[in-house]
This record gives structure tokens, sequence and C-alpha cells, in this order.
């Protein structure tokens, strides 16, 4: 379970990258926040994490958790739409994450800019009844 929130919130972060359009990102959040079906905080955690994003991977590391990688399904993804790169805008993607202990996990990620701040939501197909949001710190182009 812990692995599955960690997966969350680095998918949330990557897809941001993502998000500024077939650019390869590297992504930083501090802090995790968890809501459950009716959009409720139940929990907000301090945890550094990094991202990075290509047109293939998500790569998320981060704490004392393992290294997770997912493969951004390009057939059901990309809606990317920037006004202002990393400022204002929106991309949705859709990335699949294999666990060795917990299995596969099919995850949609929304990234939105508004007023220049950058948030990461992330929603796992498989537990539609909790949410994960980050709050990017920094971003950039590798």
């Amino acid at each position: 379970m812990k692995n599955l929130a960690f997966l969350a919130l680095i998918l949330l972060s990557v897809s941001f990258s993502y998000g500024q359009c077939n650019k390869d990102l590297l992504l930083t959040s501090s802090k995790t926040e968890y809501f459950d079906d009716a959009d409720a905080l139940q929990r907000s955690v301090d945890e550094e994490s990094t991202i990075e994003i290509n047109k293939n991977q998500i790569i998320i590391k981060g704490g004392d958790n393992p290294t997770m990688t997912g493969t951004i399904d390009a057939t059901k993804s990309i809606d990317c739409n920037w006004s202002t790169a990393f400022k204002e805008g929106k991309t949705v993607l859709k990335a699949v994450f294999k666990d060795p202990n917990e299995g596969e996990f099919h995850v949609t990620f929304t990234i939105e800019g508004k007023a220049g701040v950058v948030t990461a939501l992330m929603e796992i197909d498989e537990t539609p009844d909790r949410k994960i949001k980050v709050v990017l710190t920094s971003y950039k182009e590798k």
C-alpha cells in the first residue's frame, strides 16, 4: 500500500514534465496530499521526490521507497495544451506501472498550471476512492 501511494505521487509529478509536450524533464516535489473520492483531504506528507519523464517512461525516486518505472501509453494519452510553459495549461497522461508485490496499476495524471502554480493529480484506476496530489517545486528540461 505504501508503494502504491508513493507511486501515485511520483506519477503525478512525472505527468507534469511530460505535460510540457514531448520534452524530457526532471521534476521535483516536496509535499504529497492524499484525498478520498469526495476530494476531502485525508493526510499531507512532507517528502521529497524526483520524477524523470521522457516520451516513453516515467521514473520516480524518493525517500526510502524503491525506484518505480512506468510506461506511458501514447495510444491513450496525451492531451497537452499549455499557453505559457510551466505556468498556464494542462496535460493529461495515461501510464501503466508494475509493482512486483501489488501487480499492475493504470494511472491517469492530470497536470495543471494556474497562475504559475503547477500541480499534478494522480488517479489510479484500481483504487478510485483515493487521489494523490503534489505541488511541483522545480522542473527543468533534461
